[in-house]
């Protein structure tokens, strides 16, 4: 199963509590509890389920465990359930994170992704910092057969992005998706390019809608809360792309993101293949770890 780690933590831990206990009192929430912070949902998001569930539990007069278990998988897909999730056409895609997260490799899947929806799909590789990651964005774009926009080595990131942008609006491109740096001499500088970046899309996309995705590596846990304030504050984030889900079991950490942040999970990573992108579904992923 592709949750395994992830349920080995989570639902193993829950179901033991719900064999230890007879009845559903204190002790009993306090073992969730535990259960929770140990599956890396985060302390303040623990604590605000294990609330929900007790009030449920309270006001619906749930008295048997098979009860309190599927309230428990309401409570957790009601943390992780946001309307208009979907990306449609005319919208210019930004993509940022740190490096070694998956951001290149999620862009070639993001692009592959839109153009077998027959979406006219544009790649603009403004991530001109790190070495390699224009060549690796032209072998993704070659296989996905989209159109690769790009400057050599060291440009200016933003004029990059500047050309993406007078290119997507002269030539019906569809979904205009954005690498951005991941890395500079430090993070003040990072997040400042990026600002500027942003900048650049939010001045030229004309009628274009505009999503900025972050891409966040599970195997961080409760780091990648961090990066997202970050992010978020630098840039706006409208989405997350959780990568590596099938190698870790500290996926809780998307509870406390969308719990903390309000920022919903867009798409999760399922492997290292072209065709492993997920448009993310809350009730599949909670039944899928309980």
């Amino acid at each position: 199963m592709f949750f395994d780690k992830l349920k080995e933590s989570f639902s193993n831990g829950i179901n033991n509590v719900f064999s230890a206990f007879t009845k559903v009192d204190e002790d009993f929430l306090e073992e969730l509890l535990d259960v929770l912070i140990m599956s890396d949902v985060g302390m303040i998001t623990s604590e605000f389920i294990i609330d929900e569930l007790r009030n449920s539990i309270k006001k619906k007069r749930i008295e048997d465990p098979d009860g309190v278990k599927e309230e428990l998988k309401n409570i957790l897909t009601n943390l992780l359930t946001f309307e208009n999730i979907n990306i449609e056409k005319n919208t210019v895609i930004m993509v940022v994170g740190v490096n070694g997260v998956g951001k290149t490799t999620t862009i070639g899947k993001l692009a592959y992704y839109f153009s077998n929806k027959k979406y006219n799909v544009t790649v603009c590789a403004a991530d001109t910092f790190r070495a390699a990651a224009v060549e690796q964005l032209e072998l993704w774009a070659s296989r996905s057969n989209v159109q690769l926009i790009k400057k050599d080595e060291g440009a200016d990131p933003a004029s990059v992005i500047f050309d993406a942008t007078v290119f997507a609006k002269e030539h019906n491109t569809d979904i205009l998706i954005c690498d951005t740096a991941g890395r500079l001499h430090n993070k003040k500088n990072l997040m400042e390019e990026l600002s500027k970046m942003n900048r650049v899309v939010d001045r030229e996309i004309g009628s274009f809608n505009k999503e900025v995705l972050l891409v966040l590596d599970a195997t961080t846990g409760q780091n990648g809360i961090n990066q997202a304030k970050a992010f978020a504050e630098a840039t706006g984030v409208t989405g997350i792309v959780v990568t590596k889900l099938d190698g870790t079991a500290k996926g809780g950490m998307i509870f406390s993101i969308t719990k903390e942040l309000n920022i919903p999970v867009k798409f999760i990573g399922t492997g290292e293949g072209m065709e492993d992108l997920e448009v993310f579904d809350a009730r599949k992923f909670v039944e899928s770890i309980l």
